[in-house]
């Protein structure tokens, strides 16, 4: 059973509030109740409130002092500016290893970036790209020795994309269109050029934080 990692309660709180949102049983804005966790997981408050923390500074949680928490909620402008910081933070990082990435590594990002063509090629769910999309950027973080940047890069996007605004990420581009994205990070990564690189990742990340920024709170409401 060696590589299991063992989940302690607290962990697999916050990882069931992370599927309870990912599934749209939670949704931004919603309030979350300690009682009722603790009532529908049969678990006393301590590791309730240990996740809830955890998942604050993972930025899926927010809390105003004597108040409620809650799913975060963000503007049209906040889940912009969270796409253009990720950007700039993983293309620096990205550009940074850039002399590092393998042949075994650029052959694992071909392997990835045909599986999304496959994805496209035969009209499978779309759900089937999030586990690629995780690993191509996986590979992309495998080589930058900075855990702190990595976990900003993660925290800027991923809990947007994958958590707060999962059923509206799946359906932004087509899977021929996230196909193609990727490719094109491929392509600079094996182009060699920094300053290639660079701009090819902020562009994949700005481009989603406009279209993302329609789900906004206060465009999304108002509709």
């Amino acid at each position: 059973m060696s590589g299991i990692k063992k989940l302690t309660y607290s962990e697999q709180v916050a990882e069931y509030v992370k599927q309870s949102i990912l599934k749209g049983e939670l949704s931004p804005g919603d309030q979350i109740k300690e009682v009722l966790l603790t009532e529908q997981l049969g678990i006393s408050r301590a590791p309730i409130r240990e996740a809830l923390q955890l998942l604050m500074r993972e930025g899926l949680i927010q809390s105003e002092p004597q108040k409620a928490k809650y799913v975060t909620a963000l503007t049209a402008k906040q889940i912009e500016d969270s796409y253009f910081t990720g950007g700039v933070l993983e293309a620096a990082a990205v550009t940074q290893a850039l002399p590092l990435y393998t042949e075994e590594d650029i052959t694992h990002l071909e392997q990835v970036v045909e599986g999304m063509r496959k994805v496209a090629e035969s009209g499978e769910s779309p759900d089937s790209l999030t586990q690629l999309d995780n690993t191509f950027h996986n590979i992309l973080f495998s080589r930058v020795d900075n855990e702190l940047l990595i976990d900003l890069c993660r925290r800027s996007c991923q809990g947007i994309s994958k958590f707060l605004l999962y059923k509206y990420w799946i359906t932004l581009y087509t899977p021929q269109q996230v196909y193609e994205r990727h490719l094109e990070i491929l392509e600079a990564l094996k182009s060699g050029k920094p300053a290639t690189l660079e701009k090819t990742i902020r562009k994949h990340y700005t481009d989603s934080g406009k279209r993302m920024s329609q789900y906004g709170v206060d465009v999304y409401k108002k509709e």
